[in-house]
């Protein structure tokens, strides 16, 4: 396995006290207490090489953060073996320390009642970064993000959008050779979405820094990722080429048709599942081997003013990997 990124059967899992309920339950609790695995992590195997920008994606709980925290050192796995630039990340060592960052888009790493700038030269102490190359890579940093006239500016009364780019300048500060990145554009609105996006672009083509990526947002995917992992209670189910997602989630194409007139839902039934998108247009979910005859059934048949075949949404195929996925476990589950 080779890569700047490299994990191999990697699991964690949590333990909690299960309490039955009342006084009475409170009261077993103490001489016979029952406690309740749960695996956020099962056994994922993966390598990302220097200079990727791999998305991970996940539904709420399947492990995605959970990953990156034992990525980062910041928990010890169940089981299993990771290596990011060499080191074993929970020894936490200072060498490994320096060649990473961690940005939680959920959580953050500047003191919110002073300027920026101060938290920043605070990082530039704990880093060990001289003036020189302090004051180069903050100006790069602020200019790439048109943060240059907030920089002095008390984080409270930044907005959101300009709080996350300081976390990012501050991240970067040290010039980390991997980037784990965990929601970093949630809550955010498009415009500033759109900026962060730019910028990790630009900025994973110009240093080629190794860019671990978890979203919510399938924008962010499909504008900065070539390659996906997706994990659904603890399991990878897929690591590949975005676009190979849909073969892997099952195939079907969507019939986009425009009327003439108004042509009821129930008589495209016998062609597929179809749905209103607007006034005179229909969408049709087709499997991909009986689209073109579908189609030609619908010109020959309706009354046509325009008709498109479409790959189904991303969203929707990456669903259908966390269905599989989930009715996978379930059956699993129910074996004797």
């Amino acid at each position: 396995m080779h890569g700047l990124i490299q994990v191999d059967s990697l699991s964690k899992a949590f333990r909690r006290h299960v309490k039955d309920e009342g006084l009475l339950g409170s009261l077993k609790g103490l001489f016979n207490r029952r406690y309740e695995e749960t695996r956020a992590v099962d056994a994922i195997s993966f390598c990302v090489g220097e200079g990727e920008l791999v998305g991970f994606l996940g539904p709420n709980g399947a492990g995605k953060t959970t990953t990156l925290k034992m990525l980062s050192g910041l928990l010890h796995p169940t089981s299993g073996m990771a290596r990011v630039l060499g080191h074993t990340p929970w020894e936490r060592k200072d060498a490994f320390r320096r060649q990473f960052a961690l940005v939680m888009g959920n959580k953050s790493q500047l003191w919110f009642d002073i300027p920026a700038m101060d938290s920043l030269r605070l990082n530039k102490e704990i880093y060990g970064v001289d003036e020189r190359a302090f004051k180069a890579s903050v100006g790069e940093l602020a200019e790439m993000l048109d943060v240059q006239g907030q920089m002095n500016v008390p984080v409270r009364n930044l907005s959101l959008g300009e709080r996350m780019k300081m976390e990012l300048i501050a991240s970067l500060l040290h010039r980390p050779k991997v980037l784990f990145l965990d929601e970093p554009t949630i809550g955010l609105d498009v415009i500033s979405q759109k900026k962060i996006r730019a910028f990790l672009k630009a900025y994973n083509q110009a240093t080629r820094t190794t860019i671990l990526l978890t979203s919510h947002y399938m924008e962010d995917i499909r504008a900065l990722c070539e390659r996906v992992m997706v994990i659904s209670q603890g399991r990878l189910v897929y690591d590949g080429p975005l676009k190979g997602i849909a073969s892997r989630a099952g195939r079907y194409k969507m019939l986009k048709a425009t009327f003439t007139q108004p042509v009821p839902l129930k008589a495209l039934a016998r062609l597929g599942k179809a749905s209103q998108e607007e006034e005179g247009r229909v969408a049709i979910k087709v499997p991909a081997a009986k689209a073109t005859v579908a189609a030609r059934e619908l010109l020959t048949r309706f009354p046509v003013a325009d008709i498109t075949i479409e790959d189904p949404p991303v969203e929707d195929l990456v669903r259908q990997l966390f269905e599989k996925a989930r009715a996978s476990r379930a059956q699993e589950k129910a074996r004797p």
